[in-house]
């Protein structure tokens, strides 16, 4: 496992392609000149022991010192020991809608993105609760296992999209469904289910499939996204809208926020409805809810003892900066006498 201190100094090795684009126009700019000033023939008889290879090979060695010392700004730390800690803490699961309808644009910058940061603040705020994650749109798939890695979980949350699965709809009974096969019986926490959607559900067993969810222990929570007056769902290519879905009778469709259907399946399942508009509000109340419950004790593995490893990369950078300064822009005697990279023919 491996730790990355300081990401903001990836921005260093922009200097590279810099270095590369100043190589190539001097070199362009230097053969412009020597044409003007002489044939090939006689410049080779004024500069034989020039090489172009050496060049090259400078440029790479600088550009390799660079990448060095921006890895070693950024500090990576490797844990070398897995540890089994005592934690406490719930069960939640995150069920994220993926369908089309999620595209819709009244709320900035979409119903999706809007959800996927929902999520992430919300994981951003939990302290050593155990999470899942499920999408789903007209059919269920787990997307992540119950786990207490939040950083593989953010990175599972932002590849979510709304092409993830090939069948359209809202089956918010499917998610519930699978989120009931998340959850350990032999460990009795604390499990909560948390449903973003808009609450387009075509289905009518949503709130019958909470209501046996509740029977088992499980609490849903539902957040919904999106705006009530709702809007279209825009169809687009590169960014760039090419139109707005359309129904069989070309008329354009309007998805709306279903409050209504969101707000049953919470009741029949001992939660709560928050409305995802505000994105404070909704940490705020997840908090006050999972502070509220009672934590269940259970072991998790982690690793321990992160060390430092810039020093690797500091050495290899220092070592490649004093070789590109000994490292001459003329044939080396012992290596014309090989001619390794034929530059005497």
């Amino acid at each position: 496992m491996y730790q990355l201190e300081e990401k903001i100094w990836f921005w260093a090795l922009g200097i590279i392609p810099i270095i590369i684009l100043f190589f190539l126009v001097l070199q362009f700019w230097k053969y412009k000149t020597q044409r003007k000033f002489a044939d090939k023939k006689l410049l080779q008889k004024l500069s034989p022991n020039t090489s172009l290879f050496k060049s090259v090979l400078k440029v790479c060695v600088l550009s390799l010192a660079f990448a060095c010392l921006a890895l070693a700004l950024v500090n990576p730390k490797i844990g070398t020991k897995l540890e089994t800690v005592k934690r406490e803490g719930v069960d939640i699961v995150f069920a994220l809608d993926v369908s089309k309808s999620m595209l819709a644009e009244d709320i900035a910058p979409n119903r999706l993105e809007k959800s996927k940061q929902l999520v992430t603040q919300i994981i951003n705020n939990l302290a050593s609760d155990r999470i899942g994650i499920i999408a789903y749109a007209g059919k269920a798939f787990p997307q992540l296992p119950i786990t207490t890695d939040y950083a593989s979980a953010k990175m599972f949350l932002q590849s979510m999209n709304t092409d993830m699965l090939s069948s359209q709809g809202t089956a918010i009974n499917e998610a519930i469904k699978l989120a009931k096969t998340y959850f350990d019986d032999e460990e009795q926490t604390n499990r909560v289910l948390v449903i973003i959607s808009d609450g387009e559900d075509h289905s009518e067993e949503a709130a019958a499939i909470a209501e046996e969810a509740n029977e088992e222990g499980i609490r849903i929570f539902t957040i919904g996204v999106g705006d009530v007056k709702g809007g279209p769902i825009p169809e687009k290519r590169n960014g760039v809208v090419l139109n707005y879905k359309k129904d069989s009778n070309g008329e354009t469709v309007i998805t709306r926020l279903n409050e209504d259907t969101l707000k049953a399946i919470a009741e029949e399942a001992n939660g709560a409805y928050i409305n995802g508009k505000n994105t404070n509000n909704v940490v705020e109340n997840i908090r006050e809810i999972l502070n509220s419950m009672d934590k269940t004790e259970f072991e998790a593995k982690q690793f321990a003892d992160f060390k430092d490893q810039f020093q690797w990369f500091l050495g290899f950078g220092i070592f490649f900066l004093l070789l590109d300064v000994f490292l001459l822009e003329r044939k080396t005697a012992w290596l014309k006498k090989l001619n390794l990279f034929n530059e005497n023919l």
